[in-house]
């Protein structure tokens, strides 16, 4: 699925609960975007996003919790 960088421009973003609190390690997820979910560096909101699919997305969080 491909998603135009302006269809995120309304993107309500939040820090993972992975990120830590020191200033490094900043991931920043959204939501509300059927099928996929965008991840960015908070440090750098204009730079590149990565789309990740809903399933695989799953999957990782799933493998985190395990570790």
């Amino acid at each position: 699925m491909r998603v135009a960088r302006g269809d995120l421009s309304n993107a309500s973003w939040r820090k993972s609960t992975y990120s830590n609190g020191q200033g490094g390690d900043c991931v920043e997820v959204a939501d509300g975007i059927p099928g996929v979910v965008p991840v960015r560096d908070s440090t750098r909101p204009a730079g590149p996003v990565v789309l990740v699919g809903a399933p695989a997305w799953t999957a990782f969080i799933g493998h985190l919790r395990q570790s």
